[in-house]
């Protein structure tokens, strides 16, 4: 089996540190791979921090960091492009068909606020059975579907890790495809390039082993609770994500409305302390941790520490599961 891996990442300056602690888990965790190619799509990562992720990188005999500058989506398209979710700099891994070499055929997109925990060997070599993709199957209401072109039954995935065949994605034209369905929804997309990467991939996606994107949800919620707020369709079963969560491989601390990541002092992930095991080896140790500032949320989670995190999900469930795809619908009409 290979061991010679080729990972992309997209990323701006304010998540330099979570990016730099990402790829240290990455080289740490994965030290008897013959090589780890890693491409940044750079959307303005200062002098500073580049030094700080290239100190990492002189760290590991086997590294090899590739620094891509991108411009902005809307620079490209000529258009204001909404920004549903994330950050703007995601939409630059529309493009990593032309960005990255082409000699390089299968590639492995991560988002920065992940954690390699163990080795990505058997996810590399994974076979996709004639898929474009391979990705977490998300947590998500039929409602969302419709909204960007899926039936029901198709598959809705969580974009944040993607093992993709490179070549399959660029004799598909998978970019052009992006940038005419952005058009056409004038650059207001539900889920944004995740939504887009949805619309176009969704029929050539292979599930992933949720050991291999374990999202915030699966610590922060049990399944029960899972189900009651996001209702969510052709998804995984509990056993399945129960045992993904005894052998992880990528942690991914996506956000959430009633929890703190753990980049930030105020943090109450469940996992915090794996992720600030990791930070702390990193040339970023000595940098203070941001302060969250979302009100609201701090409001919601003393809720929750008051016994109402039932009444909580329910009320949040009726926004997530009905109310907001319902305004995507006609926020995102053309």
């Amino acid at each position: 089996m290979s061991t010679n891996y080729n990972v992309v990442y997209a990323a701006d300056n304010n998540f330099a540190s979570v990016l730099g602690t990402s790829i240290y888990s990455l080289f740490d965790n994965n030290r008897d791979a013959e090589k780890i190619n890693v491409f940044i799509l750079d959307g303005g990562i200062n002098e500073s921090n580049k030094r700080k992720i290239i100190n990492i990188e002189n760290q590991y005999r086997n590294s090899n960091i590739v620094w891509i500058k991108v411009e902005s989506i809307s620079s490209n398209l000529g258009i204001d492009v909404h920004n549903d979710r994330g950050s703007l700099s995601q939409y630059s891994r529309l493009f990593i068909g032309s960005l990255v070499n082409k000699n390089v055929n299968r590639i492995l997109y991560l988002d920065c606020d992940t954690l390699i925990v163990s080795s990505i060997n058997k996810l590399w070599n994974l076979d996709l059975k004639g898929n474009t993709i391979s990705a977490l199957k998300d947590a998500f209401s039929k409602y969302y579907r419709k909204n960007i072109g899926l039936s029901n039954n198709d598959i809705m995935f969580n974009s944040g890790v993607m093992l993709i065949d490179l070549e399959a994605w660029r004799n598909q034209n998978i970019e052009k495809k992006a940038l005419s369905f952005i058009l056409k929804k004038n650059g207001k997309i539900q889920q944004g390039d995740q939504g887009v990467l949805n619309s176009i991939l969704s029929k050539k996606t292979l599930p992933l082993d949720p050991k291999y994107n374990l999202v915030s949800i699966f610590y922060e919620l049990t399944f029960n609770e899972i189900r009651l707020y996001r209702a969510p369709y052709n998804f995984y079963d509990e056993k399945a994500i129960n045992d993904a969560k005894k052998k992880p491989v990528i942690i991914h601390y996506t956000s959430s409305f009633y929890s703190i990541r753990p980049w930030f002092v105020e943090s109450n992930h469940p996992i915090t302390n794996v992720w600030l095991s990791y930070y702390r080896r990193t040339p970023w140790k000595n940098t203070d941790l941001n302060h969250e500032l979302n009100k609201s949320k701090k409001i919601i989670i003393k809720l929750f520490n008051l016994n109402m995190k039932k009444p909580l999900l329910l009320c949040a469930g009726i926004f997530q599961k009905y109310l907001r795809p319902l305004k995507n619908r006609f926020g995102c009409s053309k």
